[in-house]
Parts: C-alpha cells; sequence; structure tokens
C-alpha cells in the first residue's frame, strides 16, 4: 500500500535520530532524491503518496543512513561555494568550513589578476573548481594521489564548465615537478591517527584523505618542507589545519624558511586557515597578520 509523504518522513526521522543531528532534513533529503523533488516541492505536496517502490527505495536509504553512511555518498553530490559537486567514497565530503580557506585564497587575488595556483590533495575538486570559478584568468594546477578521486574532479570540472583548472596525479607537489606559483593552498589530512574525536560517518570516507599521523602533522609537514621550492618570489602558503595545530604548524613553517606566518580563524571562531609567506612584498597583495585574521590589499 502506497504510504504518505508526511507519514514516511516522520517514520524515517524516528529512525535516524540515533545517528545524526539533522534526522529532519536527511530525512527530507533522501525522500527528495526517491521522488526527483526538491525540498520546495516537498513542502507542497506532503499530500502525494508514494510508490511500492519509492518506498522500498526510500526504506533502503534510510537503512544506509542509519548504518552511518553519509547523505553526500547517498545522493551522490554535495553543494560547496554554491556548486553541485559530484562525490563518492572515493572523495573526502566537502566540508562547510573549508570554504573559509577559499575566502582567504580569493582575499589574496583581485579579480582580473592572472597567476597561477597549485592546490595539492583536491579530492572532489572542490577548493580548485570555487577558486577557478570566481578567478577565470587564474589558472589552478590540482594534484592529488588518487586516480579515482582525479576522475571525480575532472568530472565536476567538465559538468560546471570550468576550464582554467588541469588535474595531476601524484603526491602532494611531485606532478608539479619545478613549476613556480603565486599561491599553494591545500586542505590535506590534519586528524591523528587516535582522535578519539572521529565520527563514525568518516568511517565511510577514505582514510588516507582524513589521517595524517600520530601528531596530525604528517602531510601538513611535507607540504610546508617543499612549498618554498615551487613559490615565486613572494608567493605565499595557503593552508587548513586542525584548530588546535595551528602553534605547531606556524613553528614548522617558520623553520622551513617561512615569515609573515600567522592563522585565521572560522566561522565557529576556531583557528583554521594558516597564512605563510616567502617575503614580504610591495606589490599588489599584502599579507597582513591584524588580529581579526583578515587579509587586506594594498
Amino acid at each position: 500500500m502506497p504510504s504518505s509523504v508526511t507519514a514516511l518522513l516522520l517514520r524515517a526521522a524516528r529512525e535516524l535520530s540515533a545517528v545524526t543531528p539533522t534526522p529532519a532534513l536527511d530525512a527530507e533529503l533522501l525522500l527528495c532524491a526517491v521522488c526527483g523533488l526538491n525540498r520546495t516541492d516537498l513542502a507542497t505536496r506532503r499530500s502525494v503518496e508514494l510508490t511500492a517502490k519509492q518506498s522500498e527505495n526510500l526504506s533502503d536509504l534510510i537503512e544506509r543512513r542509519a548504518a552511518g553512511e553519509p547523505v553526500a555518498y547517498l545522493l551522490g553530490h554535495k553543494e560547496f561555494w554554491s556548486l553541485d559537486l559530484a562525490v563518492n567514497p572515493a572523495t573526502l565530503i566537502p566540508r562547510p568550513e573549508t570554504e573559509q580557506l577559499v575566502e582567504q585564497v580569493l582575499a589574496l587575488i583581485p579579480p582580473n589578476t592572472p597567476c597561477r595556483i597549485a592546490e595539492l590533495g583536491t579530492g572532489s575538486g572542490a577548493v580548485a573548481l570555487a577558486i577557478a570559478s570566481e578567478r577565470p584568468l587564474v589558472h589552478v594546477t590540482a594534484t592529488d594521489i588518487s586516480q579515482a578521486a582525479l576522475q571525480v574532479a575532472s568530472s565536476n570540472a567538465r559538468r560546471l564548465g570550468i576550464q582554467n583548472v588541469a588535474f595531476l596525479c601524484g603526491d602532494w607537489l611531485t606532478p608539479v615537478h619545478r613549476s613556480r606559483f603565486r599561491l599553494i593552498v591545500s586542505n590535506p589530512p590534519y586528524v591523528r591517527n587516535q582522535d578519539p574525536l572521529l565520527q563514525s560517518s568518516t568511517n565511510h570516507e577514505p582514510r588516507a584523505a582524513l589521517l595524517a599521523g600520530n601528531d596530525g602533522l604528517h602531510a601538513l609537514r611535507i607540504i610546508g618542507c617543499g612549498a618554498a621550492a615551487h613559490l615565486e618570489s613572494a608567493g605565499a602558503l595557503v593552508l587548513e589545519h586542525g584548530h588546535d595545530q595551528a602553534p605547531s604548524l606556524r613553528a614548522l613553517l617558520s623553520a622551513a624558511g617561512f615569515s609573515s606566518i600567522f592563522t585565521c580563524a572560522d566561522g565557529a571562531g576556531l583557528p583554521r586557515v594558516t597564512f605563510a609567506q616567502l617575503e614580504r612584498t610591495t606589490d599588489h597583495v599584502r599579507i597582513c597578520p591584524e588580529k581579526t585574521g583578515t587579509t587586506r590589499r594594498q
């Protein structure tokens, strides 16, 4: 017997309440996917009944969500920077806090300014595509060690019509050889191997995109130590990291020869993005370590 939308949503939300802080939202998103509706349509069609097949498909998705599988993987896509990005278990799911990384990079590159940027560990291409979509004269070279992830990223670029990004397969800076860039940007793995805050939902995401050794600094250390050889004069490194890693990362970057090092907070007020510059410059970009954690163009 067909089931009404309202009844299905109530039942689904109850089943998901133990595994997610947003059971009603998750249920709505999954129901929309099954019915081919958006959430606005769903709000105006609560009396519509699902077919037996649609109810079966929804039950399967709810069961998988209750087992901890992320909604983004169940839907096959995730919005980031207003871009609808395909994702799958080969890619990390883009997080809202990573938009802070994009914001800070865009503040360093005035519109209509051509330059070269490298984005390391691109995954689904979220950061590279967000930057490229906002700065069409910027050429972004995005690397990832996972060929499967690069296939997703390349497909996203084609579907979105973003052409100023090149994807290269390899570990961090290895694929760029002797190239130099105005900025090197990365949201690398920075979770400690035994971090007790790891949530069950991350069990479905690629471990290599999350875990970074006992101190969580393994990838950040590789990038920090290798970046200077691939930056233009007065080029800068922009890195996302854990909220408690800023002091260690700043010390690491100072030892690697960087100066003008400072950290910006994310939307929750947590230290999230650190900048490091090879040397101070007097041209159109200057990184200023103000108390607010903002950047200023001269």
